[in-house]
């Protein structure tokens, strides 16, 4: 079906612009209630490190899942070459086969300007671009240095150009390489220059192995504050040394407004030794939302979906509001013996 089929039965929590953005660097006040937008990318970043193949229709029920549960963004899949990420060759059908939500912004990732010719022939709402702060770690992901990547993101830019289809830069290893270890704020910042520079519509940054510290995180959002005020700043973390909720509580901090997760915890990049899975979106959400932040998201659709998603992948998922349930939820009080 195509964008508006079936308009009525979605909620409509369409994503604002930077306008409605807080800025980044200020603390969010407990009396606040501040609006939080959620950004999913099961479809993506969790499917394409699966040892098994998950069919084409059973991703796109998944997407249509989160289309109702009210996240701002989905990212559904990746134009990259079948032979890269063998997982997500079915891109194109996939993007063919959602029911769209008018009021969600559905993503792709593209590594290239044949993927963006791609990404656009399947009319997706945004692009994602990746490149990772640490030159091992792109080559390893890409094999290009961190140079050859931009200067190919130029590329891309001439396939947008004259589309309505926007571009965001994403930054992998932005807390740590687990080939160089540290990476430094001056070359996360240089980073996010160079994206700015082309014209992205905002940047992400990738805790791609879970490294990240809630320190860390408040500095270096901080330091992007000052270095570029208005910039609509979005945090990716990896639950790989537990520290994931940690993290985006320090980035709330800090005047973060968007956070990516990964429903039931799937995922972990393929190129990155010791990555396990993203932080869980209905975690994120259910201890957003117990601190008072509105995400606007349905928590009970969530849970559901991530109910089905354990059902195709077949195994265990790390997530743990499904396992536990909500802090809310009451339980009989046991009969005296």
């Amino acid at each position: 079906m195509g964008r508006g089929d079936n308009k009525a039965s979605f909620p409509r929590r369409r994503e604002p612009g930077v306008v409605q953005q807080k800025p980044l660097g200020s603390r969010v006040r407990g009396d606040d209630k501040p609006r939080i937008f959620i950004h999913d990318v099961v479809a993506r970043d969790g499917f394409q490190i699966e040892p098994s193949w998950i069919p084409t229709e059973r991703k796109i029920e998944i997407v249509d899942l989160l289309s109702q549960t009210g996240v701002a963004k989905i990212e559904a899949t990746s134009f990259v070459s079948p032979k890269a990420v063998p997982n997500l060759r079915d891109a194109a059908e996939v993007m063919a086969g959602i029911r769209r939500n008018p009021e969600v912004t559905y993503v792709a990732l593209v590594p290239n300007a044949r993927g963006a010719e791609r990404a656009l022939a399947a009319k997706v709402d945004e692009i994602v671009l990746v490149v990772s702060a640490s030159e091992t770690h792109n080559r390893a992901n890409v094999r290009r240095s961190v140079g050859e990547s931009f200067g190919g993101f130029g590329e891309v830019f001439d396939v947008l150009r004259g589309s309505a289809t926007a571009a965001v830069g994403a930054i992998a290893t932005a807390f740590g390489c687990p080939f160089e270890g540290v990476v430094s704020d001056a070359r996360v910042l240089d980073c996010v220059a160079r994206y700015v520079d082309l014209g992205v519509a905002g940047v992400t940054f990738g805790d791609t192995t879970g490294v990240a510290n809630p320190a860390q995180v408040d500095r270096l959002v901080r330091a992007v504050a000052k270095r570029f005020p208005g910039l609509v700043l979005t945090l990716h973390f990896h639950n790989t040394r537990g520290m994931g909720l940690a993290n985006v509580v320090a980035g709330l901090g800090a005047g973060v407004v968007r956070f990516e997760g990964c429903l039931g915890g799937l995922g972990g990049c393929p190129f990155a030794p010791g990555a396990t899975g993203n932080v869980c979106t209905e975690d994120v959400v259910h201890m957003l939302e117990s601190m008072g932040c509105d995400t606007g998201v349905d928590l009970d659709r969530l849970l559901a979906a991530s109910r089905r998603l354990r059902e195709i992948v077949g195994h265990e998922l790390p997530g743990q509001v499904v396992k536990a349930g909500k802090a809310s939820d009451r339980h009989p009080v046991p009969a005296e013996s």
